[in-house]
């Protein structure tokens, strides 16, 4: 139903005021544009009005505010010129504010991809504390104020892209102003510290050489991998023009930092050789005698399922060697730079690369259900049968060659995560599928479509030939002896299967004469005998976090372009970071899944304050401006 006033309804003293408030403030704007008798009129009407308002004579007050709003329809009437004026100066006022609260204050924030995963999942929402560490100067990569000491390792921050070589890192704020995408990751590494990865887990040192590491497991984030690298060989830079049809030389980077360098020599032979700088060790520490030694790269493998047919077809591996199996883990280890190779890349240039090894393990279907009971996908969509990553631009279509096909699969989005199969509703609310599904379907030719193509969602990534680059981003390494696939151990140490494969490893190492064999073994963790960390090792094969320099990780390794591609993030870069998750709702509803960062610190308690002066001297202005008697002069 709708309510209609009529002119003759009585107004309320607070409209009357209101009424008054309006006009007076018009009246003082254009009084010099009136005619002398207007001038007067409008003055003298305005002035009773205000002196039954003063009195709370209600019915007087309701005669004048209306006359008053007949003068002001007559007189006071806004030009297209003052809405227009009034309009930007209030978009204006509001961005302003917004800028300075966003900047320096609080911003809520929505989760696009899923990088942090299984902490913060797409389509999240949440609360980001811009004074965590510091005071941020709006606008601008810089503090007006920071403490290096409320930075906490494995906490969640906030950075901007801003100066950083990051791709894709332009956008639009408030649609209008160009800027810099922010990030959020896991804070990992300070600056002076020094880490080494094994068994999915880090060690290391800080700056005074103290060992860290307790900081660096927190039980509560074990079942967060942390995998040293993307790829082997991340970033590559070559030459414009070939040399001898080869382009050389060829430098890699990890973590945005020259790492190898692999060239043709003087008699027209492929060499490499690591670029010992001081990312890689400490100065006074001994070199690093190969690339699969940086941060521990030797502990870890990139791995794929395979037929038995497919090992036949695409890997060097000795069928008679193997035992049966219902698929089969294929290991790709060890990047090294003593006898690199030449070979063509997807862009046709003859280039040379590093060598690798690679392993073979049969697996039974006891590995496979494990695997089966800790698969992980990305969050991906179906439609009539075709699968693709969440989102994926599909403008174009989906029926390509590449396109992954589940075609008893019913339309809709999911995602898996610890084996448990769940589907995406509204707004990225999440409910788990029950075990009928066809997702559960865990046949040997399912689980190995969702275990080499769950995370890019592209049949490129399936096996296809030998020697193939572009394999999936599933890794494998040893925690004390066991053998973990996706953040489980799938082969225990006292698993036969595992014991032949090692004594395999050792005879293929030993058997090895012209080209060495580097075996996938476990090297152990970095520690003596007595239990304590071997902060020698550390210093040598760690890696060092250069000054006012942060390292950053997604707590999914395996769809967070982080650190490990674009480098370190700079101290000036650091804004904030998260307090809350506030959708959608459920178990992770509240504080997300990290130390606990002080709620009372300097920054915090200054902006705070800035905060409540400025609200209450601007509600004291306010009600100044306003407050009868108001200022009328004819």
């Amino acid at each position: 139903m709708i309510r209609v006033f009529s002119l003759s309804s009585t107004y309320s003293l607070k409209k009357s005021k209101h009424i008054l408030r309006h006009a007076v403030h018009l009246f003082n704007r254009k009084k010099k544009t009136l005619s002398q008798d207007a001038r007067h009129h409008l003055s003298s009407t305005l002035q009773v009005l205000q002196q039954a308002l003063i009195d709370k004579d209600r019915e007087k007050a309701d005669l004048l505010a209306k006359e008053v709003l007949s003068l002001s329809g007559l007189h006071l009437k806004k030009t297209s010129f003052d809405h227009v004026r009034e309009l930007i100066v209030a978009i204006l006022f509001a961005l302003s504010i917004a800028v300075l609260v966003r900047q320096m204050w609080f911003e809520f924030y929505e989760i696009p991809t899923g990088s942090m995963r299984p902490t913060l999942r797409e389509q999240d929402r949440l609360v980001v504390s811009k004074t965590n560490f510091g005071i941020n100067i709006p606008l601008s990569v810089d503090h007006l104020y920071f403490d290096p000491n409320l930075v906490k390792r494995n906490g969640i921050f906030v950075f901007t892209g801003e100066n950083m070589d990051i791709r894709d890192v332009n956008t639009m704020y408030f649609y209008i102003f160009p800027g810099k995408k922010q990030y959020i990751k896991r804070l990992i590494g300070k600056p002076g510290d020094v880490l080494y990865f094994y068994g999915g887990e880090i060690y290391g040192i800080d700056k005074e050489g103290n060992d860290i590491s307790s900081e660096l497991q927190l039980a509560q984030l074990n079942k967060i991998e942390h995998i040293p690298f993307i790829d082997f060989d991340r970033k590559t830079i070559l030459p414009a023009t070939p040399t001898q049809n080869v382009f050389s030389p060829a430098i890699i980077y990890q973590m945005n930092e020259p790492v190898a360098k692999l060239f043709l020599n003087k008699n027209g032979m492929v060499s490499g050789e690591v670029i010992n700088n001081s990312t890689i060790h400490l100065s006074n520490a001994p070199t690093v005698q190969d690339y699969f030694d940086l941060w521990g790269f030797k502990n870890f493998g990139m791995t794929r399922l395979l037929t038995r047919d497919q090992v036949k077809q695409f890997t060097d591996q000795d069928l008679a060697t193997l035992d049966d199996g219902q698929l089969y883990l294929e290991i790709t280890h060890h990047p090294s730079v003593i006898h690199p190779k030449l070979y063509r890349d997807e862009y046709g240039r003859l280039r040379p690369g590093l060598s690798k090894s690679t392993s073979i393990i049969p697996l039974q279907a006891e590995h496979l259900k494990t695997i089966a009971d800790h698969m992980y996908t990305a969050r991906f969509c179906v439609k009539n049968g075709i699968a693709y990553r969440y989102g994926m631009d599909t403008s174009s279509g989906l029926n390509n060659s590449y396109a992954v096909k589940l075609p008893d699969v019913p339309d809709g989005c999911y995602e898996f995560y610890h084996g448990k199969a769940h589907s995406v509703g509204w707004q990225g609310v999440t409910s788990e599928l029950p075990s009928s599904h066809p997702l559960y379907q865990f046949t040997p030719a399912r689980l190995q479509l969702l275990y080499n193509v769950g995370i890019e969602w592209d049949m490129r990534f399936m096996p296809q030939w030998k020697d193939q680059r572009l394999v999936p981003s599933r890794y494998t390494y040893f925690r004390h002896g066991d053998l973990y696939l996706l953040g489980s151990s799938t082969l225990n140490q006292a698993d036969p299967i595992l014991a032949q494969f090692n004594q395999r490893e050792q005879a293929r190492q030993q058997a090895a004469t012209q080209t060495p064999y580097f075996p996938f073994q476990d090297a152990g963790a970095p520690v003596l005998s007595d239990g304590s960390l071997n902060i020698d090792f550390i210093k040598q094969y760690g890696l060092l976090i250069p000054p006012k320099s942060y390292l950053a990780l997604g707590d999914n390794h395996a769809m967070s372009s982080d650190s490990r591609d674009f480098g370190f993030v700079p101290q000036s870069n650091l804004r904030g970071a998260p307090d809350f998750i506030f959708w959608p709702p459920g178990s992770r509803w509240g504080t997300p899944n990290q130390p606990a960062y002080p709620w009372f610190n300097l920054p915090r308690t200054l902006i705070w304050i800035a905060a409540g002066c400025s609200i209450l001297g601007g509600t004291i202005l306010w009600r100044r401006k306003n407050k009868l008697p108001l200022k009328i002069e004819p």
